[in-house]
């Protein structure tokens, strides 16, 4: 079957959270204005979700949910079939979205005042999570390196990671693989090093694999419970979910997978002190398990899509805005673009985004350490929108007499 990512979703989108962002800061838009902020896409759900869906609300009720056989199946199945690694069942913990598993991760295992390292510019929310529950933050920043043809992309600093790694007060890292915003898809051997470090020094991994699905052709995810050898190293938390992969974050699933019976108790008891343990919405076991069993090809077509819509991208900026370097995307749909050479501060980038493109993007300060002068652009998008989108930019440009045809040499 050949699936659609070509037609724009023309229905009402005021309910969408980057949509209503987006009008809440300019009502006058139109619908032909499309939002490239949040990640999640503008493409319509893979049929076979739907259809899941509309059965079940045909045969059953809409009362309180519980985990069923085909959804633990369906969720083992997956890890084993796309990533080489067979968890237990008792490790999998379904939860309410993966933010909400950190949170809780920080809260239930770790004690006020302890250090948490992240790898920014990362996900703001890891940044949250240890701020709004009183932890201390440890940033360990990833370094951008320079290849010999003047394109850049970005490593892990291991001699500063081992370093904070081995302050007797950080008890948690909070690992993105692959790594939003900057799409770098760690090697087993980077995943290793870093686990060498954690495991030294007792330090426990929250890895978010969100994204794990949504690896570029060419690039191979190694999931870290296939680095971390059976029984090594345990003190693990896998954060996984259909959502990013299916554009199913409505429904508000995600599964998480915890080795370690001890730590897997004091994080299940941590939900239950929230009133979080009791179980997921309806249509959450429902749209995973469907998504799982029956979806492979729509994802399979859905990434040489994105791929393409990163050549769009990369290439069109290079024509139009040579002075703008598009980063290696290995994974995600979140292209990372650097305009630093544009000279404006981040509040000025943001402005002419918002402004003068009509652009509404994810800004590169959101990030954190290392974030602001660049911009996160979501391809999970119609060709149609992302050339519509690019065409304003480059008209932007032109209008406020912005140099464009020199790169500058990031700084490091």
């Amino acid at each position: 079957m050949r699936y659609d990512f070509d037609t724009k979703i023309s229905t009402d989108r005021s309910s969408s959270a980057k949509w209503r962002e987006m009008l809440n800061h300019n009502s006058r838009l139109g619908a032909e204005i499309v939002p490239l902020s949040v990640a999640d896409m503008e493409f319509r759900n893979p049929p076979e979700v739907i259809e899941a869906l509309r059965d079940f609300l045909k045969e059953t009720t809409l009362g309180y949910a519980a985990p069923t056989e085909a959804y633990y199946d369906a969720c083992l199945a997956w890890q084993k079939r796309r990533h080489g690694w067979l968890p237990e069942r008792r490790s999998l913990v379904p939860t309410a979205g993966i933010v909400s598993a950190i949170f809780n991760a920080v809260r239930s295992l770790t004690e006020p005042g302890d250090g948490i390292i992240i790898q920014p510019p990362v996900y703001r929310p890891f940044r949250l999570s240890i701020q709004k529950n009183g932890r201390r933050l440890v940033e360990n920043p990833l370094k951008i390196i320079e290849a010999q043809d003047g394109t850049h992309r970005y490593e892990m600093d291991f001699d500063d990671l081992e370093a904070k790694a081995a302050d007797p007060n950080t008890k948690m890292l909070i690992l993105c693989s692959p790594h939003n915003p900057v799409g770098r898809v760690w090697s087993a051997e980077e995943l290793r090093r870093l686990l060498d470090a954690c495991l030294e020094h007792d330090v426990i991994v929250v890895c978010d694999e969100i994204h794990d699905d949504l690896i570029m052709p060419g690039h191979e995810h190694a999931a870290i419970m296939c680095v971390a050898d059976a029984g090594e190293y345990d003190r693990l938390l896998i954060c996984t979910a259909a959502s990013k992969t299916f554009n199913l974050a409505g429904c508000q699933s995600s599964a998480i997978y915890i080795p370690d019976q001890q730590l897997r108790e004091r994080f299940c008891e941590g939900l239950d002190q929230v009133a979080q343990g009791g179980g997921l919405n309806a249509f959450a076991y429902v749209s995973t398990t469907a998504a799982y069993t029956r979806c492979d090809e729509w994802l399979d077509q859905l990434i040489t899509y994105v791929q393409e819509n990163y050549n769009f991208l990369k290439g069109y900026l290079a024509r139009f805005l040579p002075s703008v370097e598009v980063y290696p995307m290995e994974g995600t749909y979140l292209a990372w673009v650097d305009f630093r050479s544009w000279g404006l501060s981040s509040s000025e980038l943001e402005s002419f985004m918002r402004e003068d493109a009509l652009l509404f993007l994810d800004e590169g300060h959101v990030f954190g350490t290392g974030g602001s002068g660049f911009e996160r652009f979501n391809l999970a998008c119609p060709r149609s929108v992302l050339g519509d989108s690019l065409e304003r930019l480059v008209l932007a440009t032109n209008t406020r007499g912005i140099p464009s045809t020199t790169r500058g040499i990031p700084s490091t």
